[in-house]
């Protein structure tokens, strides 16, 4: 891990593997540290990056590196950078379709909760303890917590989206009907409700509106580099914050697929063949089909967005697939201001300046 220092979400995603951190910190607060603002002419290879917005500030992934940018309570610009698992990992099964979905949508969760547990020690949110050997000082988010984190999270959304959905579905349409697709569209336009409802509730809270704008400012300098612009606040100003390959645009697809893939289960047909006539153990048959196919929507909604849309987006049936999406993302992104901007482009080229050193490094040793 690197940490510099600078005087002065919800997120985009790219296909990178499951973060680790290097053994080693480095503070640096020095003229190197400034240059990052202050090389205003550097223009970076055209490059897909994915990221997110955090507490203060931004994470950016580049193939090999991401990086977290945010202020601190004084205003001043803070990084710390992290290598990722490279690309060519001897795990080829991790690069199948579907399952390459699965498996970045696991890292994405994990990496987030990281970048999170980063932006909040820097803006001041979150305590940090002496090292065991008193020369460092460390995060209280430890890897538990973080796991933790995770995993409650994961049972929230389950609640939230999966269980709450399928009971006033089974409340209003009842155990069976001759329609599985009816009965599942009901349900998917249930959690499609329920995902409004509670993104517009947060997006009433002063602190997660700022974090939007970050979502903003993210999306902003993400097209300044897939556009070979430099990275100024002038050249990332002028584009939009919405974009084909937010988080929440993935997450409108896994909405609208796991009305299809659900559709396909014949769960009456199994009730029925099993004998199962109570109302509530087939809602319980419901769910945990759904729990069981979640990885397959999560997989394939991945394949979707990520790797047929994306590369695709002047294509009419793209722009129609992907319109809900970038409609909800008037939600969960806002206009940053140039302050904003400013964090996710030193975010930005922290992240991409640590894979040109690592390419340069590996050319050296070659």
């Amino acid at each position: 891990m690197n940490s510099k220092h600078i005087p002065g979400d919800m997120g985009t995603a790219n296909d990178v593997d499951v973060s680790k951190d290097a053994d080693t910190v480095v503070d640096s607060t020095g003229p190197e540290s400034a240059q990052l603002l202050d090389s205003q002419e550097k223009i970076y290879p055209k490059t897909t990056l994915g990221g997110q917005a955090v507490l203060e500030g931004v994470m950016m992934r580049a193939k090999y590196n991401w990086a977290v940018a945010a202020r601190d309570e004084q205003g001043e610009i803070h990084t710390e950078v992290h290598p990722l698992k490279s690309a060519t990992s001897s795990k080829k099964w991790t690069k199948f379709p579907v399952i390459r979905g699965i498996v970045a949508l696991g890292s994405s969760l994990a990496l987030g909760t990281k970048a999170l547990a980063i932006s909040a020690r820097i803006a001041g949110l979150e305590e940090e303890e002496e090292g065991q050997e008193g020369g460092e000082r460390e995060s209280v988010m430890t890897g538990g917590v973080i796991a933790s984190s995770i995993v409650m999270g994961i049972a929230l959304a389950v609640v939230i989206f999966i269980l709450l959905p399928a009971f006033v579905t089974q409340l209003v349409m009842g155990p069976a009907t001759e329609s599985r697709f009816l009965w599942n569209a009901f349900d998917g336009l249930m959690r499609v409700a329920i995902f409004f409802g509670y993104v517009y509730a947060i997006s009433r809270i002063s602190d997660i509106r700022r974090v939007f704008r970050y979502h903003g400012a993210e999306h902003k300098v993400i097209y300044a580099v897939e556009n070979g612009d430099p990275l100024t606040v002038e050249s990332a100003r002028k584009y939009q914050t919405l974009h084909t390959r937010c988080g929440t645009a993935f997450l409108i697809m896994v909405m609208v697929l796991a009305i299809l893939v659900f559709s396909l289960v014949p769960i009456n047909a199994m009730v029925t063949a099993w004998g199962i006539t109570n109302t509530f153990a087939v809602l319980g048959i419901r769910i945990v089909s759904r729990l069981m196919l979640l990885p397959l929507v999560a997989g394939l909604a991945y394949e979707v967005t990520v790797k047929w849309a994306a590369p695709r987006t002047h294509l009419a049936i793209v722009k129609i697939l992907m319109w809900p999406g970038l409609q909800m993302q008037r939600l969960t992104t806002g206009e940053p201001d140039d302050d904003m901007i400013e964090v996710a482009i030193v975010a930005a080229k922290t992240a991409l300046d640590a894979d040109s050193a690592q390419a340069s490094s590996a050319a050296s040793a070659g």
